[in-house]
């Protein structure tokens, strides 16, 4: 094997990756472009309403202590 082909197999090898991966990012974001975007199911949609209740009475509990060791 010359000394031409082994240096075109080794840039070959070392493009291969970079290369794959750009093709690979091009097709995932022209798959993503054209999915419509999904609904929240109710399971999320419950547990975003509790996790807004608890932060609501977190802030309650909050306004209500004395504020100790500020100043």
């Amino acid at each position: 094997m010359g000394v031409a082909m082994q240096n075109l197999l080794l840039t070959l090898a070392a493009l291969a990756c970079p290369i794959g991966m750009g093709l690979m990012m091009l097709l995932m974001a022209r798959q993503s472009r054209s999915r419509p975007p999904t609904a929240p199911s109710s399971g999320a949609e419950q547990e975003l309403a509790r996790l807004h209740a608890e932060v609501a009475d977190l802030k309650t509990d909050r306004a209500q202590a004395p504020e100790v060791g500020r100043g």
